[in-house]
């Protein structure tokens, strides 16, 4: 932990600084069906009584011609009612495009992102995948903020997303 000293009028105070970082594993499986499309998924934050807190990342298709790529953004339902559809895509930083199977990384550090700004308590990582001529899942993935030590947590999704993996450290 580091601190932060301030001098006012002589006297030194003392003000901690929180600046952990949430990493995001998640795995996109390979599905054995006719017509294959990358998954649509969105990733955000949800305090314990399911009130959206922040967006990290949607991954969607950019380069459809004309922006067509959002009009199924809203296949993404929970993400949609709760703040995609207030949003205008792309948004910097937290837009991207889809991603092939496998498994990918997502890593957000606490003071670049805001993450710091957070109060302490119980949230949980909400991943929300949708896929033409597919699917959809969403996964909740229960966490503590700030982190005071490291922290791995993990969900198994059942065939939109495979396993979703969030490690915290302080």
């Amino acid at each position: 932990m580091q601190v932060r000293y301030s001098f006012l009028l002589g006297a030194a105070l003392t003000t901690p600084v929180v600046a952990a970082d949430l990493n995001v594993k998640v795995e996109i499986p390979r599905l054995t069906v006719a017509e294959y499309h990358r998954p649509y998924v969105a990733f955000w934050i949800e305090d314990a009584n399911q009130g959206f807190v922040k967006n990290l990342a949607v991954w969607y298709d950019i380069k459809m011609k004309n922006k067509e790529g959002e009009k199924w953004l809203k296949d993404m339902r929970q993400w949609w009612r709760k703040s995609g559809r207030e949003l205008t895509m792309p948004v910097d930083g937290v837009s991207g495009a889809t991603r092939a199977p496998g498994e990918h990384t997502l890593s957000f550090n606490g003071a670049k992102t805001g993450l710091d700004k957070l109060p302490a308590g119980e949230y949980q990582l909400v991943v929300e995948a949708a896929r033409e001529v597919g699917g959809r899942e969403l996964i909740r993935v229960p966490f503590q903020w700030p982190a005071k030590s490291a922290q791995t947590a993990e969900a198994q999704g059942e065939h939109e997303l495979g396993k979703i993996s969030l490690q915290l450290k302080p």
